[in-house]
Parts: structure tokens; C-alpha cells; sequence
């Protein structure tokens, strides 16, 4: 890390208390004309850093500007991340990394982005400041059949971590939808290449994206009345991005690691949102109205269609039908 980044790290070490310039001198072994220096460059990043003398520099708690700095000091699990204040795609970015021998565990964070993807290519809203976007780059060693397995346990991940940080009770909407009072909180996006010759994934990357606040200016007209955000106002949002980012990877990353137990099937049954429900399958421009029945510990959706024949499906696009009066 430069001398930058070494700063930071140690400010978000003691985020809310003061640590003086001189400490920060001796441990980094750097003078204290180059933590100044450092400082400033900070505060121009839109860092809140107060200095106080005879006391020294202040990270302010309320900082959130997402780093390296701020959501690894919250992680268990040692993970290689990288921030970047805009970019088109984090999948589409993270994706080029990987054809290029990107290490598994990567994992790209984005404080904006401007072609936000989602899945059967729609786009997915990504402005500044009111979300996290990121994504996971894995190299699995098993089947590519397995797969499904990337995204349910995402889910899980994201519901769990809501609830820690925010105490929203958060469900999923099959098969990879993260609902808080039946409004769409964050969408995943999982996409891979396949390797003939093993039967097995190249590599895979996991795009996460959740809406943590509404902008200011509100959400599009569009989205208004389907989906919501984890957090009322940047406010009650404040200081928590990282934490959240952090307990979702640290979820996610113990699922994989577990992955021959499959230890989040369970949960991720419990959580669902459509089982019970009337639900419409949507298969490109064809769409279907059936029942959702059950879930598999496949994570495989049972559905009745309404000449009574009933079959599992594991892939593809359902909405929850709206109960008429």
C-alpha cells in the first residue's frame, strides 16, 4: 500500500477517536510532512477528518465512503478487494479480470455504476452514493451443474446481512431476489465460463447489487411502487455500507467454504417469499401462470400450471401474481 492508503487504514483503525500525527509517523516510518501530505489527499477523496493539534487526526464516524481500508478491518475471512468510484458493469469489468488470471476471492466494489445489469438483460439502477455494487470472482471446483448453488447462497448471504445491520426482515423471491415488505431490496446476477474439457466452471462472477438509501431526487417512477431500500435516509445509513459489505462476504465466503454440507439450503427454503403463492413464470416473451408449491434442497421450484400438471424448474424468471379484491 502507499503511504495514502496506510493513512487510511489506520484512521479507519480508530475511526471516531484521535491519533496523532506523530503515532502515525512512527508506525508507518514515514515523516510527518508525508502524513500530512497524505491527509490532505484524503480530505480532497471527501474523507471527514478532523485535526486538532496536540491531539492529532480524527476519521469521523460517519465516514462512509467504501475502501479496502474501511471493510476489511470488519472481515473474518481475508479477502482481496478493490474500490473504484464508477465503472460500467462490475460483472462485465470483473470478467475481463478473470480472462486474465485474476486470483479466486476477488472481488470488485463500485460507488456507482454506469450500466448496471441484471438478469434477462435488464438493467439494474446504480447511481452514487445509495447503494453497494459489487462482485465475487470464484473459481469452483465443482460441476457446472452446482452452479445454482453461487446464487441461493448469495441470498441468503444478503438476507442475513440486512437483518444484522438494519433488523429489516429480509426474504427471497426465487430464485435470487432480495425482498423487504414485499419490494424488490437487491438483485444478483451470476455469470461463468464453462470448460469443456473438466465439466466445470472456468470461473464464475457473483454481482450483487442492493439499494441502501433512496437518492435524493427519489427513485424512477418506474421502480416506485416495486422496489425499496434497506435504510429510510443517508442518515440512518450512515457509517453502515461497510459493515454490511463486509458481513455479506463473510457469509457468503462460509457457505462456499462449506459447500459440500450446504449448510444455507435450509435457510434459504425458510426465507422464501413465493412458496404458496400464485406466481407467473416468465420464459423470454412467453409467460405462465402456475402455483408455487415447494422447494427442493436443490433449490429446485415445484409449480402447478393451471391445467393441474405440476413440474420442478431450476432456472429462469417468476413473479409474484397480485391477489385481485
Amino acid at each position: 500500500m502507499n503511504i495514502r492508503d496506510e493513512v487510511l487504514k489506520e484512521l479507519e483503525n480508530h475511526k471516531g477517536d484521535y491519533i496523532s500525527g506523530g503515532q502515525l509517523s512512527k508506525e508507518l516510518s514515514v515523516s510527518r510532512n508525508a502524513v500530512w501530505k497524505a491527509i490532505n489527499r484524503l480530505k480532497k477523496d471527501g474523507y471527514e477528518i478532523q485535526a486538532i493539534p496536540n491531539r492529532g487526526y480524527c476519521l469521523s464516524p460517519d465516514n462512509d465512503i467504501l475502501s479496502p481500508q474501511s471493510i476489511s478491518k470488519y472481515l473474518k475471512h481475508s479477502i482481496k478487494i478493490e474500490v473504484v468510484s464508477s465503472v460500467s458493469s462490475t460483472n462485465t469489468v470483473l470478467k475481463e479480470k478473470a480472462a486474465k488470471g485474476a486470483p479466486h476471492g476477488t472481488v470488485l466494489v463500485a460507488r456507482k455504476q454506469t450500466s448496471g445489469r441484471g438478469r434477462m438483460g435488464k438493467e439494474f439502477f446504480s447511481p452514487v452514493n445509495t447503494g453497494l455494487y459489487f462482485s465475487i470472482l470464484l473459481r469452483p471446483d465443482f460441476p457446472a451443474a452446482e452452479s445454482l448453488f453461487l446464487t441461493t447462497s448469495a441470498a441468503v448471504a444478503v438476507a442475513k446481512a440486512i437483518e444484522d445491520v438494519s433488523r429489516q426482515k429480509a426474504g427471497i423471491k426465487w430464485v435470487n431476489d432480495v425482498y423487504i415488505e414485499n419490494k424488490k431490496v437487491c438483485g444478483i446476477l451470476t455469470e461463468a465460463a464453462f470448460n469443456i474439457e473438466t465439466n466445470c466452471l472456468d470461473y464464475a462472477v457473483v454481482g450483487i447489487g442492493i439499494n441502501l438509501c433512496p437518492p435524493q431526487e427519489g427513485m424512477p417512477e418506474e421502480l416506485r411502487d416495486i422496489a425499496t431500500t434497506v435504510f429510510q435516509d443517508m442518515e440512518t445509513c450512515a457509517g453502515k455500507s461497510s459493515v454490511l459489505m463486509a458481513h455479506i462476504l463473510d457469509y457468503f465466503f462460509d457457505y462456499y467454504d462449506d459447500f459440500p454440507n450446504q449448510s444455507y439450503v435450509e435457510e434459504y427454503i425458510n426465507r422464501s417469499i413465493v412458496v404458496g403463492k400464485n406466481i407467473r413464470l416468465i420464459d423470454g416473451n412467453q409467460k405462465t401462470d402456475a402455483l408455487a408449491l415447494e422447494m427442493d434442497k436443490k433449490c429446485r421450484l415445484k409449480v402447478r400450471l393451471d391445467d393441474g400438471t405440476e413440474k420442478w424448474i431450476c432456472a429462469g424468471e417468476v413473479s409474484i401474481k397480485l391477489e385481485t379484491p
